[in-house]
């Protein structure tokens, strides 16, 4: 199984996400329940922009952040380190992705929140369940160039 698929498996399931945004002056954190997009390698999450993060971020931002279970075995940890670019989704995308969010959390269809897309351009994902330590990456392409 190649590394994109491993990883695009394992982002499915899960459903929070952590990430961090700075400016020169602050930096700050948040997390959030997210849908991922495999074809495009994309998370969406609802969150307002008057919040912290979102006065951070502005219309864009680079981002980092991780994606991981809560297991209490070792052998058992797996988990995302990422970096891209988040930036707030307007029109006809961000109708698409609020639909497909809504999808998966029903609740959702009552917040109205505008929907935040993290393009993610690189992944490491360590899957102890493998062996201790065991890492998969993935690299977005340039734009461009043939996904591998």
């Amino acid at each position: 199984m190649e590394n994109r698929e491993r990883i695009s498996r394992w982002l499915a399931k899960q459903h929070v996400v952590s990430w961090c945004v700075a400016t020169e002056d602050d930096m700050w954190c948040a997390n959030a329940f997210y849908c991922f997009d495999a074809d495009n390698m994309v998370l969406w999450l609802l969150s307002d922009t008057g919040t912290r993060h979102g006065r951070l971020t502005g219309e864009a931002a680079r981002v980092a952040g991780t994606i991981s279970g809560q297991p209490k075995n070792v052998a058992l940890i797996r988990g995302i380190q990422f970096k891209g670019e988040i930036r707030l989704l307007n029109g006809p995308e961000s109708d698409a992705a609020r639909s497909r969010y809504c999808h998966r959390f029903p609740v959702a269809r009552a917040m109205s929140a505008p929907v935040w897309e993290i393009r993610l351009d690189e992944l490491k994902f360590t899957d102890n369940t493998l062996g201790f330590g065991k890492k998969f990456y993935w690299l977005r392409e340039p734009s461009g160039s043939k996904q591998a």
